[in-house]
């Protein structure tokens, strides 16, 4: 009987052991895959600038000169980038459905939320890890977000500009 209980518990560390190098080759793969989704940013052309000024002298009648039309990263890895500013929410953080998809270390898979009302805009922390920094004072609430004021998160700063 001890013989049959012996050869058991070997059979059971062995399925134990095999459990756990699947789930470690598991998460192995599920970081490479998103480690090969980066997306590349190139800089911006002659033609890039001529049509943004262009959709600045077309700016919508009802908007004052300084309300923000432009999400701009200045900073980190996605630096020049430029999203177009609606009246649905911005998803920031590393999830692939994000509006802008951070590759960052520092950056939680839902990191924060833009959001407008009106003319202002107001940025939320969804509950990361590291916090979302407005003009360098981490922000607890949903706070209104001044026109050109750096927004940081992990590495990466963005502004809103008109």
């Amino acid at each position: 009987m001890p013989a049959l209980i012996l050869q058991l518990t070997r059979v059971g560390f062995l399925i134990l052991l095999c459990l756990f190098v699947w789930a470690a080759i598991r998460v192995i793969r599920a970081d490479l895959r998103t480690a090969t989704d980066v997306k590349y940013v190139r800089a911006p052309s002659r033609r890039d600038a001529r049509r943004q000024a262009k959709e600045h002298r077309d700016r919508p009648s009802g908007l004052s000169p300084m309300t923000p039309t432009m999400l701009v990263v200045t900073a980190g890895s996605l630096a020049g980038t430029r999203i177009r500013l609606g009246d649905g929410p911005i998803l920031i953080g590393r999830a692939d459905d994000s509006t802008l998809v951070l590759d960052d270390d520092y950056a939680s898979t839902r990191h924060a939320r833009l959001t407008r009302d009106g003319d202002a805009f107001y940025l939320e922390d969804l509950g990361s890890t590291n916090g979302t920094y407005l003009d360098r004072t981490k922000i607890q609430s949903p706070t209104a977000v001044p026109t050109g004021a750096p927004i940081r998160i992990g590495r990466t700063v963005i502004e809103l500009r008109p």
